[in-house]
């Protein structure tokens, strides 16, 4: 069977277990008393998101597992520990947010030196590996590519982790939009992987994005079941990762400019208002501005939707 073939059957298997397995795991999680408490502080109509099962997120897990079953070779390897490791963060974040009550989970401070840790191990795994040709490569254009110093190279590697596990975090608040938003530039760095040499990783990215679409199927508005923490981690740092596995770190901002705009809205929210007392925003993340401007949260999932495909579509054409 050749690569292309298994890589279609894997995707088929993955899509098939994430469908067959949603329904069970909101019965296990809403048996568990593991639902998800609406923030204090967003939009009124969020209040009856209150109690909808969270850590659905864990189908992503098995996704991973189940690439990695698939292809394990070396780079697979590292990018499912990183996989696996955000998803870990993650997790106790949901759990200890759950039982503490009012989204008490892990400090913020707390969740970056977690995640930078992660990240640490990832790129020693990867750069221990022979067949790694992409240290030091910021970005490749067709054949050409940019080169860095490698400590720039390790520091930009570290940054992109850091900057799109979160990213993708503040982007998951409402029904569908963090999956949505993320299967667009999933798509560009599975074709940058693949074409990079980088099967192991191609296989485990294929298994992730099926699994996103399944998850759809029980995300999607009116949600019946939320990824958490344990998912939107884990799907940050695998994109991220993915991108420094085929050099392509510096498109990440490009492709995923929707959880870029999410997180620079935050940013200056926070900063102005400390300035100024005011905001810039009817409410922050993005999301949330648009919804509280009239637009219903359909709209602005799908009108996210088309952002994310169109900056991904813009991205593939310049790495083209």
């Amino acid at each position: 069977m050749n690569e292309f073939a298994r890589d279609a059957v894997l995707f088929v298997l993955v899509l098939g277990v994430t469908l067959a397995l949603g329904r069970p795991l909101i019965g296990a999680l809403r048996a568990l008393a593991l639902g998800q408490r609406a923030y204090e502080d967003a939009p009124a109509t969020h209040a009856k998101k209150t109690g909808t099962p969270t850590m659905g997120g864990l189908l992503f897990g098995l996704a991973l597992a189940l690439g990695l079953a698939a292809r394990h070779d070396a780079q697979a390897v590292a990018l499912a520990v990183l996989g696996f490791g955000c998803a870990a963060v993650g997790f106790v974040d949901d759990y200890l947010a759950i039982r503490r009550g009012r989204n008490r989970g892990l400090r913020a401070r707390t969740k970056f030196a977690a995640t930078a840790l992660v990240a640490i191990v990832f790129l020693a795994l990867l750069v221990h590996d022979p067949t790694f040709a992409q240290r030091g490569v910021a970005f490749a254009f067709g054949s050409t590519q940019l080169r860095i110093p490698d400590w720039a190279w390790y520091a930009l590697s570290l940054l992109a982790v850091l900057a799109t596990t979160h990213a993708v975090n503040l982007t998951d608040g409402l029904d569908g939009l963090a999956t949505g938003t993320y299967l667009p530039p999933l798509a560009v760095v599975v074709w940058l992987a693949s074409r990079a040499g980088a099967g192991g990783a191609v296989a485990l990215l294929i298994a992730l994005g099926a699994a996103c679409i399944g998850f759809l199927a029980f995300n999607r508005h009116p949600a019946r079941l939320f990824m958490g923490d344990t998912g939107s981690l884990l799907l940050g740092g695998m994109l991220a990762g993915g991108a420094i596995v085929s050099g392509a770190v510096l498109l990440l901002p490009l492709i995923g400019g929707v959880f870029a705009a999410e997180t620079i809205s935050v940013i200056v929210q926070v900063t102005y208002f400390k300035r100024t007392k005011k905001r810039i925003f009817r409410m922050s993340p993005l999301h949330h501005h648009f919804e509280l401007g009239g637009w219903p949260e359909t709209v602005v999932t799908h009108r996210f939707w088309t952002a994310s495909a169109l900056l991904s579509l813009a991205g593939a054409a310049l790495a083209r």
